[in-house]
């Protein structure tokens, strides 16, 4: 049993902090919405805090998931602050590989470990304890992180120095972003064709065209349906971050940037909170 922290109880935090109670962990929470905070100490056997120094009061590992890289800087260096030498951080936020070597700098000069440690699997793998979490940092600070985090996670993976976890969160985001396009034209094709989209489905979904997204997406597309959890706010958030990158390094994401700009394109029609397999719409209702 370990004492934790968990700061920025969002749509992922919220169930994420829940599962750290159920195996057993003492965990403090903070949110900037204190009412969250108190809603989420009358789930769990928790404790909700006012600020981030008393969450992280004398906690061995502290979790955070906010938005951006100013939202992790403003929570993660009051952190650093407060806490003890020997403490670890888990930055579970998608931001930037630059953020993530910056605030571990911070951490290590505090004598405070750092994991960058972005996740996939959406709401439902948040909610169910299923997650994919890529982190990057030092191999014993991950060693003593990774049973924490198990909690939460169904794969955990060290993917190298810190900003290894970020980078790989981007690859994660530019093959879901193709793959969601591809799926929308498909999807978009059949209904032209005058097809069924359960027969295609049943057709082609065991074969080389199957993905997570035709499973989870095709059928919920078809109906029009948009409410399933990551919104094309956040797509584009993260894309941002995987371009600029891309720039920086000379890599070259054609479709990404294309697939970017057909999700402003949803956003201009209003889909901001959307689900990102909205794609489609932009194909249905064309300007």
């Amino acid at each position: 049993m370990a004492k934790c922290a968990f700061l920025g109880l969002g749509v992922m935090g919220y169930p994420m902090a829940g599962h750290l109670v159920k195996a057993g962990h003492r965990v403090s929470v903070w949110n900037r919405t204190i009412s969250k905070s108190d809603q989420w100490q009358g789930e769990f056997d928790g404790k909700a805090c006012a600020s981030i120094e008393e969450a992280v009061d004398e906690a061995q590992f502290v979790m955070i998931c906010v938005g951006d890289d100013p939202d992790v800087y403003e929570v993660a260096k009051p952190a650093i602050a407060a806490l003890g030498s020997g403490a670890i951080i888990v930055d579970h936020t998608t931001a930037s590989s630059e953020c993530a070597r910056e605030v571990y700098k911070l951490a290590n000069q505090a004598g405070i470990g750092f994991i960058d440690a972005p996740i996939s699997g959406g709401e439902a793998g948040a909610v169910n304890g299923q997650l994919t979490v890529m982190c990057g940092g030092d191999t014993e600070i991950f060693e003593r992180a990774e049973p924490i985090i198990s909690a939460y996670a169904k794969a955990t993976k060290l993917m190298g120095p810190s900003g290894a976890g970020q980078l790989t969160k981007m690859v994660n985001q530019i093959c879901i972003a193709g793959t969601l396009q591809g799926l929308a034209e498909g999807v978009h094709f059949a209904q032209k064709a005058g097809l069924n989209m359960e027969d295609v489905l049943e057709a082609i979904g065991k074969g080389a065209a199957q993905s997570w997204q035709m499973d989870n997406r095709a059928i919920t597309m078809n109906r029009d349906e948009y409410e399933f959890g990551f919104a094309v706010d956040w797509m584009r958030k993260d894309l941002g971050i995987a371009l600029k990158t891309a720039a920086d390094i000379g890599a070259n994401l054609v479709l990404t940037e294309q697939v970017d700009g057909y999700y402003g394109d949803v956003q201009d029609m209003g889909g901001n909170r959307w689900d990102t397999s909205s794609l489609l719409k932009r194909l249905t209702n064309p300007k």
